[in-house]
Order: C-alpha cells, then sequence, then structure tokens
C-alpha cells in the first residue's frame, strides 16, 4: 500500500512540474464583402450586398435591415448588352414590381412597405435571364472591384410528380418525383416549393417559394440514370394546423408548385458548403466547413445562375 503511494505522489510532483502556461493567439475577426446575387431564366438580376458579421455578433432583424450597403456600382453583361443595377428598398418601390420584389425578398406583397430591405436590381427586360448565356457581374465599392460570371444552362424538367400517403394515414404523405439525369457529370438541382390551394382567408397558403431542408444535389451518385426520389414539406413546421406528426408531410387536396432549378458547378459547391455549415453550425462536434465562392477579388459570397422547371402537384392518390 505504501508502494502505490509512493507512485501516486512521484506521478503528481512530476506532473505538477511539467505545467506549462500556453498562451494561443486567436485571429480578431476581419469584416468582409459578401455579395449575394443570382439570375435566373426570364427573371432580372438581384444582388444584395452586406458586411460578413463577426459570430458573436446579434442576427436579429434590425442587424439584418441594417446591414445592407449602398452606394456601390454594380453591372452585369450577358457579352452584347450591359446593364448598370438600380438600387431598390421595399418601401419604395416602382409601381407595378411589387410581386417580383416580394419574390425576391421573400416577403409577402402586403408587407414590404413595412420593411427597408433593400437590393440591386433592374427592370430592364434586356437582361432579364437566358438559357444558353453567361452572365458576368462587376461590383465597384470603395475603390475595389469584384467580378464573377455564371451560367444559365439548359434545364432538366422532372418526369413526372406524384404524392403518397405516408405513416399509416390518407391524410398525409410526401411529394415524388422521377428524373431521368443527363450523361454528363455534374448536373445540380435546386428544389423549391410553394402549396398555391387557398386557406381560411382565401389566399393562397404560401406567398413565396421556400427551400426544403436541404435543397440542393448533384449527381454525383446518379449520373445518367432514370430514379425516384422524395422532398419533405418545409411549410409544414410553422403551419399550425397539420399535427406534430405529420410535420414534414403534404395534406391531402394542397396544391402543390415545384420549382426545379439546374445551376453550375460553381454554384452548387458554394451552397451544398452553405447549406452544410447552417445545418451543423450548431453541433460543437461538427467539423468547421470552408464555404468556397466563385467571386474574384477578395469577397464572399456567390454569383449564381438557374435554370427553373416548373411542375404542378395535386396531393390526391
Amino acid at each position: 500500500m505504501k508502494t502505490h503511494v509512493g507512485l501516486l505522489l512521484v506521478s503528481f510532483l512530476v506532473l505538477s512540474s511539467c505545467e506549462k502556461e500556453v498562451k494561443i493567439d486567436i485571429p480578431g475577426y476581419k469584416e468582409e464583402l459578401v455579395i449575394d446575387g443570382f439570375i435566373e431564366t426570364n427573371q432580372p438580376p438581384f444582388v444584395l450586398l452586406s458586411n460578413s458579421k463577426n459570430i458573436y455578433a446579434p442576427t436579429d432583424l434590425n442587424a439584418f435591415l441594417n446591414g445592407f450597403i449602398s452606394g456601390a456600382v454594380i453591372t452585369v453583361s450577358d457579352g452584347t448588352e450591359t446593364v448598370v443595377l438600380d438600387e431598390i428598398c421595399s418601401d419604395n418601390l416602382p409601381a407595378g414590381t411589387e410581386e417580383l420584389a416580394a419574390q425576391f425578398f421573400g416577403v409577402p406583397v402586403e408587407e414590404l412597405a413595412n420593411y427597408h430591405l433593400c437590393a440591386y436590381t433592374t427592370f430592364n427586360s434586356a437582361m432579364f435571364g437566358q438559357v444558353g448565356k453567361t452572365y458576368t457581374l462587376k461590383v465597384e465599392l470603395n475603390g475595389k472591384t469584384y467580378t464573377s460570371s455564371t451560367s444559365i444552362l439548359p434545364p432538366t424538367p422532372l418526369n413526372s410528380v406524384y404524392w403518397k400517403p405516408e405513416n399509416g394515414t390518407t391524410e398525409y404523405g410526401f411529394s415524388y418525383a422521377w428524373l431521368t439525369d443527363p450523361p454528363a457529370l455534374h448536373d445540380a438541382y435546386q428544389w423549391e416549393v410553394k402549396r398555391i390551394n387557398k386557406n381560411g382567408e382565401g389566399k393562397p397558403k404560401d406567398a413565396n417559394f421556400k427551400k426544403t431542408y436541404n435543397p440542393v444535389v448533384d449527381d454525383e451518385f446518379f449520373n445518367g440514370l432514370t430514379f425516384e426520389f422524395s422532398y419533405e414539406n418545409p411549410m409544414s413546421w410553422d403551419d399550425e394546423t397539420i399535427p406534430d406528426e405529420f410535420k414534414g408531410l403534404y395534406k391531402l387536396g394542397d396544391t402543390v408548385v415545384i420549382k426545379f432549378s439546374k445551376m453550375d458547378k460553381k454554384v452548387f459547391e458554394f451552397l451544398s458548403r452553405k447549406y452544410l455549415q447552417m445545418q451543423t453550425g450548431g453541433n460543437p462536434f461538427a467539423s468547421p466547413t470552408n464555404i468556397p465562392t466563385n467571386i474574384e477579388g477578395g469577397a464572399l459570397g456567390v454569383w449564381a445562375g438557374f435554370s427553373p422547371a416548373f411542375d404542378t402537384l395535386i396531393c390526391v392518390p
């Protein structure tokens, strides 16, 4: 017993004598420009400018509303035409542009005037997105220039869509689809939905398209194949009329518009990493995620081209 106590005492003294104060220099937060821009078929370009946020900075609505950067000169070119984008705000829109702005900002038309949401865009139809064109973005701000380019690829429509009841009920189910992926590698897609059947107040259930939990996928594992897949109802989580056990499902009788968009490889790489970080941001055991960018000049973010194909799903067997 004395031998054991002696060994423990020696071990304690050795470990104590090896203690050393270690100082770790953590790099300070560096604010960077964030460019969040996109253009899609038959729609004008839309660009948001903001500054990157410290991880400990507040993320409330006021912080978001005050984050917009004004005063930039932004141009978009399709190789033939070049257009300077206008700075617009949701509470001071040109007449007739409210529906388009509501879609951009993700806010119902009747609520637009309640916020001061600002972005850069143009209502010049010469710069509305067209399939097969490449669009170059140039942002000039505070003596610096940032550039990027993206293409609007030919869309890949879904073969068919249907609804099927789940979880032992006849009232709720997932949306299903069949897709034939082209043989070329690196096709990538984004899935968005909205319900257009009327709610109790006679309005469409959803004013704008909403993305699912993980809305982007590429064809790494299904290149050139025809296959079936399903997606959840992202609006259900905030829908108090849907019981908890049926969250994620569509209700019998729902009418759903599916927006299935094609994108290029660099846009997919950005979005897939972005959503991965969003999903694991609160997990202390998750690996840090470096989000790539297709912006040149030192800014963060993405300039994305989308070519959507639309389907209407009526949720009946």
